[in-house]
């Protein structure tokens, strides 16, 4: 059987592999050596997460240092945008939805569970042939997820999108402005 990179495993002896998976005699790329991980590595995400290593001494990598334009560093762009005000009214009228719709539908989760749980016979009670509370309630779960759905598809559409579309502009604008790339 062979690893996913091309190269024959060793069978049997012939020298120690490595915790990286690199035999005695492999002679490893100059990337290798210096620990470097390149974004066109297909299994990046793996190794980065520590994914398929056998000890837990391996550290994963570093994520590449982030390019820095000669007025200043990306960073503060970003900085700068996450104080703005208009970023903050976006993060605003997203909390003013998304809190009180998971604090809702968290409450009517947990309460069709408790009640299935501690009240059996109310759940039992038919409503119509063989339908009783219990699936109409839990019909309306999958019902409320949906209409929450499209409740927040809604409002990020009509409330959101527009001003964090013109911020994103905004943002590239300072980032090319200041020397950086965005």
């Amino acid at each position: 059987m062979q690893p996913s990179d091309g190269r024959p495993r060793d069978a049997g002896g012939g020298g120690h592999v490595s915790s990286v998976g690199y035999s005695d005699d492999h002679v490893p790329a100059p990337a290798e050596v210096s620990g470097d991980v390149r974004y066109d590595d297909p299994w990046y995400d793996a190794l980065a997460s520590g994914w398929g290593e056998t000890s837990g001494t391996v550290t994963p990598p570093a994520p590449p240092a982030r390019r820095q334009g000669p007025g200043g560093a990306t960073a503060d762009v970003y900085l700068q945008v996450h104080r703005s005000e208009a970023f903050q009214e976006v993060r605003s009228r997203y909390r003013r939805f998304v809190v009180p719709a998971v604090a809702v539908f968290f409450t009517w989760y947990v309460a069709y569970v408790v009640t299935a749980t501690s009240a059996p016979d109310l759940m039992a009670r038919p409503v119509a042939g063989a339908v009783n509370v219990g699936m109409l309630a839990g019909l309306g779960q999958f019902l409320t997820t949906f209409l929450l759905t499209w409740a927040y598809v809604r409002h990020a559409r009509l409330r959101r999108d527009q001003a964090a579309l013109e911020l994103r502009w905004d943002t590239q604008e300072l980032a090319r402005e200041r020397g950086g790339a965005a």
